[in-house]
């Protein structure tokens, strides 16, 4: 590990229905494994002190070799699933990733972590995308599961909304393939066959 970034925790949100794929996004094949691989291996790489699944087909995940858990609010999009990663996670911060990223790396990771380690003010740093928070590539740190708690229980479903009280550093020069994800059938043929 690099010196002065703490053990972290990685969680890869994997309970979403996936209505525009029409199937589980998680299992779908990205050359020889299962999409949610990808982030899970990104974050092992990263140096994760353990990797969990939150949410979806939990034997399907297990079968990959994965600690999947259940989502303590199924059905009620991913803001639940970070609630679930932050009351779960052994180590903080705790880095979330949605599982239909298929070019995430080590190094998006861990620009998140050491993001977050730089600003001890911040309880969020997130992936930027031209000025936009991607809140399902970033790094929390656990004392913020009460604002979101605080947010889902009025019943906030949108995470960049239910960030709106905290301190979130935005990562910014982090590359477009890394945080590209996978919505429809077509965005995936991209991925399986780049021009």
């Amino acid at each position: 590990m690099g010196s002065g970034r703490p053990p972290f925790s990685g969680v890869v949100l994997t309970g979403g229905a996936s209505t525009r794929m029409g199937t589980d996004k998680a299992l779908l094949p990205v050359g020889d494994r299962a999409l949610v691989t990808v982030a899970a291996t990104a974050l092992r790489d990263a140096g994760a002190a353990e990797v969990l699944a939150v949410g979806g087909d939990l034997g399907s995940l297990g079968a990959l070799g994965l600690d999947a858990r259940p989502d303590d609010d199924p059905g009620e999009g991913p803001l639940g699933g970070i609630l679930t990663a932050l009351r779960l996670a052994s180590a903080d911060p705790v880095v979330v990733l949605a599982c239909d990223m298929p070019g995430i790396d080590r190094a998006t990771v861990l620009a998140l972590v050491d993001a977050l380690v730089a600003d001890p003010s911040a309880d969020v740093a997130a992936a930027s995308d031209g000025g936009r928070v991607q809140p399902l590539t970033a790094a929390y740190r656990t004392r913020a599961r009460p604002m979101l708690a605080e947010a889902f229980a009025a019943g906030e479903r949108a995470v960049r909304r239910a960030l709106a009280p905290m301190r979130v550093v935005l990562v910014d020069g982090l590359t477009r393939a890394a945080l590209a994800d996978v919505d429809r059938p077509e965005d995936l043929r991209r991925y399986a066959h780049p021009s």
